[in-house]
């Protein structure tokens, strides 16, 4: 699956899934009436490093970013975020972009990665400890389900 850098052309095909799932409340904590503009601030923001998924024909079926979580003596520290259009779900296309972005981030200097508030209903933890990351604390009753009702939030780590 190819993986490229973004430009600023490819968020007119970022958005309408960013849009789809952050509007569904069940994996974000961004406000769900987020603003196109907005989320284009918040996804695509100077410091970050944003890629895009192809599929074959060239239809970008996935979008993620990594940058610094923390700055100053913490700055070797990465976030990451991710969101892979819903229609493609159960595709490869998370996983192919997260060993993407954390191959990236190491290349990039960084010695670890967190995930500051995975909702700990989203399918993707199972990925993400999968892939080596480990719940390191999870914040009780932080995050208001639209199914599952008050659902904690897990901070999630792995080093590089």
């Amino acid at each position: 699956m190819p993986i490229r850098e973004a430009t600023t052309e490819d968020w007119p095909r970022i958005w309408p899934f960013w849009h789809r799932i952050v509007a569904a409340g069940e994996t974000y904590t961004w406000d769900p009436d987020t603003s196109r503009e907005d989320a284009r601030a918040l996804w695509m923001a100077p410091g970050k490093r944003v890629f895009v998924a192809e599929d074959a024909s060239g239809a970008v079926v996935g979008s993620a970013y990594v940058g610094p979580n923390y700055g100053g003596p913490a700055k070797a520290v990465a976030n990451a975020g991710f969101m892979v259009d819903p229609d493609r779900t159960g595709q490869g296309v998370g996983r192919s972009l997260a060993e993407h972005v954390l191959h990236t981030a190491e290349a990039d200097g960084y010695r670890a990665m967190v995930f500051n508030a995975v909702v700990e209903t989203n399918p993707a933890v199972k990925l993400w400890t999968s892939l080596g990351f480990t719940i390191v604390g999870t914040i009780p009753d932080a995050y208001d389900h639209p199914m599952h009702g008050r659902v904690g939030l897990h901070v999630m780590h792995r080093a590089l």
